[in-house]
């Protein structure tokens, strides 16, 4: 290989955020070929937490979260919990402010339509990871104190390519808006890391083993990171979707910690952005990614 030609190379996976090694690694040709079956984006970073084994793809480049960054504002929460200045009891009032539009996903909105109604910060939390719930999201931003305090949060972990700018309020309306709440896949993955290797010391027992219990039971998603698994795996995740417009999707996410059957444990993120394929497909190509990815490390 000419050293123009190694320049231009190394350059290139620089870009797509992978080492020469990795990319010619099998899982990471695996994540292209299947990467290469929609048409859209697709952003990949997985690590094994006791080995060490990465792999990924487009891991530096920014994507839309969607609903996945109530996973971290969920920590924040819960790490206000742990500093007693919240209470997992605590009664909150939902104001008829807090309730997202009609076109955001919200059990609780649908349930008290004019709002006015208490529950608890355990319930608020529970719907906002396990049900993805937006109104509950955005009064647990309210008790932060908005969302600049969820992302000084992540940002004191040492993880900066992560941005909470907005609050489902503000981003239902307006398609355009989610691409200011972003992360890299790199960077989800090194959360997913800080909060499984973070039990007792960056959240308590309690709220580590609350928080991973919500993900664990989370309902939306059944086809993205589980879809292809064996139906006992256990995953321990929180999706993101967008909605639709025209056959444009800008946001089909999942995250989260797999137990592999030797009892390892692998983080994954999947980012699908601005695709131009039904949910069926979107689905299915992070399925597929995360049969990949537990395949190879389970040969």
């Amino acid at each position: 290989m000419s050293g123009i030609f190694r320049l231009f190379y190394c350059l290139l996976l620089g870009c797509c955020g992978l080492s020469v090694s990795a990319q010619q690694s099998p899982l990471v040709r695996a994540y292209a070929t299947i990467a290469s079956g929609i048409k859209g984006t697709v952003g990949i970073s997985s690590v094994v937490l006791e080995t060490g084994a990465a792999a990924g793809l487009r891991t530096n480049e920014h994507f839309p979260m969607q609903s996945v960054y109530k996973f971290p504002i969920a920590m924040a929460v819960l790490h206000e919990v742990d500093k007693g200045r919240l209470s997992l009891q605590q009664p909150v009032r939902v104001l008829p402010s807090d309730l997202i539009p009609k076109n955001g996903h919200s059990p609780l909105r649908d349930a008290h339509p004019a709002g006015n109604v208490d529950y608890s910060i355990a319930e608020l939390l529970r719907l906002n990871v396990a049900e993805s719930d937006g109104t509950a999201c955005d009064v647990l931003l309210r008790l932060l104190g908005g969302p600049e305090k969820a992302g000084q949060y992540v940002h004191s972990l040492g993880i900066t390519d992560i941005s909470i700018a907005t609050t489902e309020q503000v981003q239902v309306p307006d398609e355009m808006v989610q691409y200011r709440n972003w992360s890299t896949p790199a960077a989800m993955t090194a959360l997913l890391r800080k909060f499984y290797t973070g039990k007792g010391t960056l959240l308590s027992d309690s709220s580590y083993h609350f928080l991973l219990h919500l993900m664990v039971t989370s309902t939306p998603g059944a086809k993205r990171l589980k879809g292809l698994l064996p139906k006992d795996a256990i995953v321990a995740h929180k999706t993101g979707t967008s909605g639709t417009t025209g056959n444009l999707t800008r946001a089909t996410n999942d995250a989260g910690i797999i137990t592999l059957p030797n009892g390892h444990h692998l983080l994954i993120s999947v980012f699908v952005k601005d695709a131009r394929a039904d949910l069926a497909q979107r689905e299915a190509t992070i399925a597929r990614i995360a049969e990949a990815t537990w395949k190879a490390y389970t040969k």
